[in-house]
């Protein structure tokens, strides 16, 4: 997940969660804190994607489908800043953040074209209240493209607590290749939608994929674009999902 920043102060009960609550005060403080994280492993699994992960000093451990803002400061002191989910579990000892590169990106073409193990980056998290899973509950995820990355980290945190049948998945991109932890989503059964590809995978998540997801008693998660979001919101409203279970992440290009 990518958003545009204002460069202002975030609200302090943005570093809230809702449930599972591992800290008070004093661990909202740090998380609000800027951090010099040092950058432990670098991985392309795509020409526009990267993958890092992180060493977060005096890390406050963060939930499910929460994310962490990245800041670049030039020379001439500049600084330019964007938020990414954490595709981690809460129980890694680092920080896994899914970066991908948009054209004329800012901060995610250093990120993903100069960024190496041992660089060091400007961080501050984790953030959120409102899309985060405590693992304890049934919960279906769906995303688009590059929006799967907080569904990886339910996903690897339902594993760590021995129950991946609480988390139903559903993901939807153009190719396999631009499918964000696509061999990580296959093996554990996601619902996988390629729209421009043929194969087991090629088509489109529709009112009958979506249909089949739905549970009156599960929190849906759903991360993607403004049009896909929009998309898969109407359909699990028409497929009787109760429209107050559902939590959006949108997010969309910056340049």
């Amino acid at each position: 997940m990518s958003s545009a920043s204002t460069g202002t102060e975030p609200d302090p009960e943005q570093y809230t969660v809702p449930d599972d609550r591992a800290g008070g005060p004093n661990d909202r403080r740090a998380a609000a804190k800027w951090r010099d994280a040092r950058v432990v492993e670098v991985a392309h699994p795509a020409v526009d994607a990267v993958v890092l992960r992180l060493a977060v000093p005096e890390r406050v451990q963060h939930h499910p489908g929460q994310h962490y803002v990245v800041r670049l400061r030039t020379p001439d002191g500049y600084t330019a800043q964007r938020s990414y989910s954490v595709a981690s579990a809460p129980g890694d000892d680092l920080v896994e953040l899914f970066v991908e590169r948009i054209e004329d990106g800012e901060v995610s073409g250093y990120l993903a074209d100069v960024v190496e193990p041992g660089d060091e980056l400007e961080v501050r998290g984790p953030i959120g209240r409102w899309f985060v899973w405590s693992g304890r509950t049934p919960a279906i995820g769906i995303g688009g493209g590059s929006g799967v990355a907080p569904l990886v980290g339910m996903l690897r945190h339902a594993g760590d607590l021995g129950h991946v049948e609480r988390l139903r998945l559903a993901v939807s991109a153009t190719t396999r290749a631009r499918l964000p932890y696509a061999g990580e989503l296959e093996a554990a059964g996601a619902r996988i939608a390629l729209t421009r590809e043929t194969g087991p995978h090629a088509g489109r998540l529709d009112a009958e994929a979506i249909g089949a997801l739905v549970d009156p008693a599960a929190a849906v998660y759903l991360c993607g674009s403004a049009r896909f979001t929009g998309a898969m919101e109407t359909l699990l409203v028409d497929a009787g999902q109760p429209a107050g279970t559902i939590r959006v992440e949108r997010f969309g290009p910056t340049g």
